[in-house]
């Protein structure tokens, strides 16, 4: 398995390779196109966004004021089950950023975005009784990243006629990333077409770096918005792992949840372990009773997802359905299951001291749970008219 822990810090300054001089230079020529499209830089917090903005930034703090015309928002992603540590950094980062964007005069703007209402995890789970995701049933990154990200991509350039979208991603993060990129002919140099908004314009000026080219420059230079890395360091060597970026495409899906460790969200179930969380507990450098707590919870989703006694035999539509060879396909948690994921939720919300579901999610889920109950009196009165005619 490919290691993503930062190497020891080098006791002196290394030069600057001369390729990332280069993407600078590729930065300030698509900056300097003559179109007026904002640029959207993806950020998740982790090392590969991180150096991306860095690098914008230090672009654009180098352009005359008047050159600086073009709109960089950054954009991050919460689905609000975010691994703590991960989202704390998030948006501590973000308020940094933004606060050191208005000082500097430069045209940074922050969003972040976050899954519907009706679509987070925990309507998703206890709300409608799917399952807690599989590598096989992974409807999570649709609801929780993609459609957030893409709407507001969309609403972009409804506004604006277009724009570009910048990403981290490089061909050395692994084998499935590197045979999507050769595939869509991504490289540093180039803009391609985004998949499913055809007014945007993707670039990843980071395609062929490698790990400790990002990790280089990281150590030894610190962000230009102020403070240092070290944070972020210190949670790649507790962890042992790396983010799960913003995902724009269902090709870019497997990054979430794949076999190495990585950053995400705590309920994540598509792992059967999650070393990520796991070392952090290990590490014992941070809240361990906290993370603990989630990381039991978790297991305890896989443990009810993996008995079928807890699910319907039925779809949500009230049909069964069976595999090719007979085998029936259970459908969804059973209303009492779900009740009892919401209850254990709480409890360990008030034994930590923290939300971790809104009220505006738990409301919703009353609303399903309402609307499922008029639906089952409904089949079951229907059941019993049949069977008395």
């Amino acid at each position: 398995m490919r290691s993503v822990v930062p190497p020891p810090i080098p006791n002196g300054l290394v030069t600057l390779p001369q390729r990332l001089i280069g993407i600078r230079e590729v930065l300030r020529r698509e900056y300097s196109r003559e179109h007026n499209h904002p640029w959207l830089v993806a950020y998740s917090g982790g090392k590969d966004s991180t150096l991306l903005l860095q690098l914008v930034w230090e672009m654009l703090a180098k352009l005359p004021p008047s050159n600086r015309r073009r709109e960089v928002i950054v954009v991050g992603n919460d689905t609000l089950v975010e691994s703590p540590l991960v989202i704390e950094h998030l948006r501590e980062s973000l308020q940094v950023i933004h606060a050191a964007a208005l000082d500097n005069d430069l045209p940074f703007e922050v969003r972040i975005t976050t899954p519907a209402i009706d679509q987070t995890f925990w309507v998703s789970v206890i709300g409608r009784g799917y399952i807690p995701p599989t590598r096989n049933f992974r409807w999570c990154t649709d609801r929780m990243k993609i459609l957030p990200t893409t709407r507001l991509l969309r609403n972009i350039v409804r506004h604006s006629g277009g724009a570009v979208l910048l990403i981290g991603t490089r061909r050395a993060e692994s084998q499935h990333r590197r045979r999507g990129m050769d595939k869509r002919n991504v490289s540093a140099a180039s803009v391609n077409q985004h998949d499913s908004v055809p007014e945007c314009k993707m670039f990843a000026p980071l395609a062929d770096l490698a790990d400790n080219d990002v990790w280089m420059v990281l150590m030894q230079r610190d962000p230009p918005w102020g403070g240092t890395h070290r944070r972020l360091i210190t949670l790649y060597r507790n962890a042992g792992g790396g983010e799960c970026p913003l995902v724009m495409s269902q090709e870019d899906a497997p990054s979430c949840g794949s076999s190495s460790p990585r950053f995400g969200c705590w309920t994540c179930t598509v792992v059967k372990k999650d070393r990520s969380l796991q070392g952090l507990i290990d590490s014992g450098r941070h809240d361990t009773g906290r993370m603990e707590a989630l990381s039991d919870f978790r297991e305890w989703l896989l443990e009810l997802r993996e008995d079928n006694a807890n699910r319907l035999s039925v779809r949500r539509d009230g049909n069964p359905r069976n595999r090719p060879d007979g085998s029936r396909v259970f459908g969804p948690f059973r209303l009492d299951v779900r009740r009892q994921i919401l209850d254990r939720l709480q409890a360990m919300e008030r034994a930590l001291g923290e939300p971790l579901i809104t009220p505006a999610e738990i409301e919703c889920i009353e609303d399903v749970w309402w609307r499922d109950e008029i639906h089952e009196s409904g089949r079951a009165a229907l059941r019993e008219a049949v069977a008395v005619g």
